[in-house]
C-alpha cells in the first residue's frame, strides 16, 4: 500500500535527502515522504485510484516531476527517479583546482579467460584541474600516475604487470595524462581530449566526464566531484603480451576499461587535515 520510489543521482548514488510530494489533478497535496539513508521511499498510506503528480526536491538538486497512476491497489510505486545536480552543463568556478588522492580512484578492467573480469587501481597518482574563466573549452587538466603502484589484489600478477611484459616500469616509470580541449557532451557532461603517454607511446585519448556537483567539505574547502571513463587497447601502447588458452581464448583482454573517480578541493594545494 503507498507509495514507493528511489532516488538517485545521474552517476547511481543515493539522494537521501530527498523529499517526495504527491499532488492530486487538482493541485492538492495528498502525501509527502522523505528518503531514507539508501534513497528509498516508502510510505504505507493508501492513496485513491487515480492521476497524481509526483514531485521529487533535493537540495542542489533540480527537481523532478512525473505522473503516476495508483490503480485499486492504492499503491503507487515510482520506480527509480534520477536527479540532476543544479547548474546544468556550467563547471565548477574557474581557477586551479587539486585533485585528492584519497578520495579519488584510477581504475581499469580487463576481461579475463573471455568470462569475467580483473579490476587493478593505480594508488599513486597526483593530478590538477584549471577550469578556464571565459571559454570552459580551454580548460586543462594534467595528472601523473606511478606505474609501479598499480595493485590487483594480487602479489604475482601485480609484478607481471610492472614487468617488460606490460607496463615496465623501470623503463617507464610514470604514466601522464595532458589535455588538449574539452568539449561539451549533453548536460553535465563533457568530452575531454588530450594525450596519453603510457609505455613510452603516446596517443589521443578522450575522456568521457560526468560533472557530479560542487559542495564545501568540513575543512573550510570547496570540492567538485567528477566521473570519467575511456577505453584503451594494450597494443596501441606497444603491450601485445598474451597467453592463448584452449579455443583461442586469450587469458587476458586486450581492450582496458577506464573509470576515473575524481575528488578536486578548490585551491593549487590539497588542506592540511
Amino acid at each position: 500500500m503507498g507509495l514507493t520510489a528511489r532516488i538517485r543521482t545521474r552517476d547511481g548514488w543515493a539522494v537521501s535527502h530527498a523529499v517526495v510530494t504527491v499532488t492530486d489533478m487538482t493541485g492538492v497535496q495528498v502525501l509527502r515522504a522523505e528518503a531514507d539513508t539508501e534513497g528509498a521511499v516508502r510510505d504505507t498510506t493508501p492513496l485513491a485510484p487515480g492521476a497524481y503528480t509526483v514531485i521529487v526536491t533535493a537540495v542542489g538538486y533540480a527537481p523532478a516531476a512525473s505522473s503516476a497512476i495508483v490503480t485499486a491497489s492504492g499503491r503507487a510505486e515510482v520506480g527509480t527517479v534520477t536527479l540532476a545536480r543544479q547548474g546544468g552543463t556550467e563547471l565548477p568556478p574557474p581557477g586551479p583546482w587539486t585533485v585528492d588522492p584519497a578520495h579519488s580512484s584510477v581504475a581499469a578492467v580487463a576481461q579475463h579467460l573471455g568470462i569475467s573480469s580483473v579490476r587493478g587501481r593505480f594508488t599513486d597518482f597526483a593530478a590538477t584541474v584549471e577550469i578556464a574563466p571565459d571559454d570552459v573549452t580551454k580548460s586543462r587538466v594534467e595528472a601523473v600516475i606511478k606505474a609501479a603502484s598499480i595493485d590487483t589484489g594480487n602479489g604475482m600478477r601485480d609484478t607481471h604487470l610492472r614487468s617488460p611484459d606490460f607496463l615496465d616500469v623501470e623503463r617507464f616509470p610514470e604514466i601522464t595524462y595532458r589535455s588538449t580541449g574539452v568539449s561539451e557532451a549533453g548536460p553535465d557532461r563533457w568530452t575531454v581530449h588530450g594525450e596519453l603517454a603510457l609505455h613510452g607511446v603516446v596517443r589521443e585519448v578522450d575522456l568521457d566526464l560526468a560533472y557530479l556537483g560542487t559542495g564545501a567539505d568540513p575543512w573550510g574547502g570547496t570540492r567538485a566531484a567528477f566521473r570519467a571513463t575511456t577505453e584503451l587497447h594494450r597494443e596501441d601502447f606497444a603491450m601485445n603480451y598474451n597467453q592463448v588458452v584452449q579455443a583461442g581464448i586469450a587469458a587476458i583482454g586486450t581492450t582496458l576499461r577506464v573509470e576515473l573517480d575524481v575528488q578536486a578541493v578548490q585551491g593549487e594545494s590539497l588542506p592540511a587535515v
